[in-house]
């Protein structure tokens, strides 16, 4: 069981580079809001960079501990948030599932799904908590999306389409070990279209283009994909992602059902521009990153976190539903490749 109790909260960091150091400013900026229910939120930060670490700890208030999650978990910690690369993210939630610490870590579980399995049998056998980091789910539209469609005011679905589009690339080099566009990117749209819905996606037909840097393809992947989904109860929808959006940031979830439709994302900072007479709808100036997008999102689940170490709420994203969504994406990624529709393998 975790070591917390009402009054404090320690929380350590795993990890502070590009996501890790907006996790610790999130949980800097969540202090007040807990403080308000009498709750000291505090924050110990390790990386290997060690510099950098203690550069980010001053920044935000934290304290900076060697050693990694050994050095943490020894100082004392009541939950460790893991903001590391993917192929450690196996060994330190069975680190902090060992020390009896809920953990919050980063999506994925593990680089592919046959190596998340033993984690998920691990943490099962340990009674570990872990929370994995699907930041939609806590975004206010998805929210409101998921209310709406799951109290009926949509009547029944026949269609969706959701949107994923990046202003530009990451790093070729980061391209090269990502597992492809549908897992790096689309797998968020996968969990939560089955976390709206509360039905299983049980069949992908994918296909890709390249139309940017080449080098995109030579390490295998694609710039642009689209996949035609098929969910268990026979709706189909689109899922489209890509890294070449010049207007901007672009997330968006459409749901249109028998009664009304609604729409994720629709706002001021949408990333498109109407071409209707007299229509300046939206007028914001779009997004540009993830983080910008989420900003709240990122806030509201660590939040969360919180909320489960000091045991006031159920883990609202365990891990095998984000294998769930994996599984999705290994059988889009595995349709681009054959150019034939894939049922997806189903825990």
């Amino acid at each position: 069981m975790s070591g917390a109790s009402v009054g404090r909260v320690r929380l350590g960091l795993v990890g502070v580079g590009r996501i890790g150091a907006m996790h610790a400013h999130a949980i800097a900026d969540l202090r007040e809001q807990f403080a308000a229910r009498d709750v000291d939120l505090t924050l110990a930060v390790t990386d290997v960079a060690e510099e950098h670490a203690r550069a980010v700890a001053a920044e935000v208030g934290a304290t900076a501990v060697p050693g990694g999650a050994a050095g943490l978990l020894a100082a004392g910690v009541d939950g460790l948030v893991v903001a590391t690369g993917t192929p450690t993210h196996p060994e330190l939630i069975r680190a902090g599932v060992e020390a009896g610490v809920p953990v919050f870590c980063e999506k994925p579980v593990a680089g592919s799904v046959a190596d998340s399995l033993p984690v998920l049998a691990h943490v099962a056998e340990h009674g570990g908590t872990v929370q994995i980091g699907h930041q939609r789910r806590f975004d206010a539209g998805y929210l409101e999306a998921r209310r709406r469609f799951q109290a009926g005011e949509l009547g029944w679905l026949h269609s969706f389409r959701a949107v994923t589009a990046d202003v530009s690339p990451p790093p070729v080099a980061f391209l090269a070990t990502s597992g492809g566009l549908f897992r790096d990117c689309s797998v968020h749209d996968f969990d939560i279209l089955r976390w709206i819905t509360g039905r299983e996606i049980v069949e992908v037909y994918a296909r890709g283009s390249n139309r940017g840097d080449p080098a995109i393809g030579e390490v295998g992947d694609v710039d642009t994909a689209l996949a035609v989904v098929t969910l268990d109860d026979g709706t189909v929808g689109t899922v489209t992602a890509t890294r070449y959006n010049g207007a901007g940031h672009d997330v968006r979830l459409e749901l249109s059902g028998s009664d009304a439709s609604v729409m994720v994302g629709l706002d001021e900072a949408t990333a498109l521009r109407s071409t209707e007479p007299g229509v300046d709808f939206p007028a914001g100036t779009a997004h540009r990153t993830f983080a910008e997008r989420f900003a709240g999102a990122y806030r509201n689940e660590l939040a969360a976190f919180v909320e489960v170490v000091l045991g006031e709420r159920d883990n609202p994203c365990p891990p095998d539903e984000a294998v769930a969504a994996s599984r999705v994406a290994d059988a889009a990624q595995a349709s681009l490749a054959s150019g034939r529709p894939e049922r997806v393998e189903l825990g």
